[in-house]
């Protein structure tokens, strides 16, 4: 019963942000309630509402055009093209420098690419604009484990898991991290 209310508050809460909403991205004022939400979710269905919300925030400019291009990159990158979608994601940090999602977004296409490096140099920045990038902070596990940085792995898995304890994989990619840490300090 008790979780059912939470579910029903969590959803009504979520509802009214979409219309509270009055700036965008990672300094729009109703994030720390939704990082609260997110950090006591009962379940991943709960998680994953508010993590669609937080990410809804996250993405927009402000911006009509900048919008667009965050559409067509995600459209470039869903069709395997990186340049493509580079080339939207440049415009877009040129003319807002200071939009972590922009910088994650990057640092997804090089991630996709195999180019794990830049791929951290851009987490990086994220990490500085929005230090609770959920997003940001997987992809920084991921890339660092592509890298054989296990360590790092899971110094990032672990900050994923104090911002988002149920965000998929995390614990399961913690765990792989830390076993492979293990394996190699034999």
């Amino acid at each position: 019963m008790r979780k059912a209310l939470l579910g029903s508050a969590l959803l009504a809460a979520l509802v009214s942000f979409g219309s509270l909403a009055t700036f965008a991205d990672q300094r729009d004022p109703n994030l720390p309630t939704l990082f609260k939400f997110l950090k006591s979710a009962q379940h991943s269905d709960q998680a994953g509402l508010v993590e669609d919300k937080i990410w809804e925030i996250w993405s927009a400019t402000g911006d009509p055009e900048l919008d667009r291009l965050m559409v067509t990159s995600s459209t470039a990158m869903a069709r395997g093209d990186y340049k493509g979608a580079l080339l939207d994601i440049d415009r877009i940090l040129q003319a807002k420098p200071d939009f972590a999602e922009g910088w994650n977004k990057r640092a997804t296409v090089y991630f996709l690419m195999g180019d794990y490096q830049k791929a951290i140099a851009d987490i990086d920045r994220t990490l500085e604009l929005e230090p609770r990038h959920f997003g940001a902070l997987s992809g920084l596990g991921m890339s660092n484990m592509k890298l054989g940085r296990d360590a790092a792995a899971a110094d990032a898995f672990r900050r994923l898991i104090t911002i988002d304890p149920l965000y998929p994989n995390a614990k399961r990619n913690l765990k792989l991290a830390l076993d492979s840490l293990s394996k190699n300090s034999i």
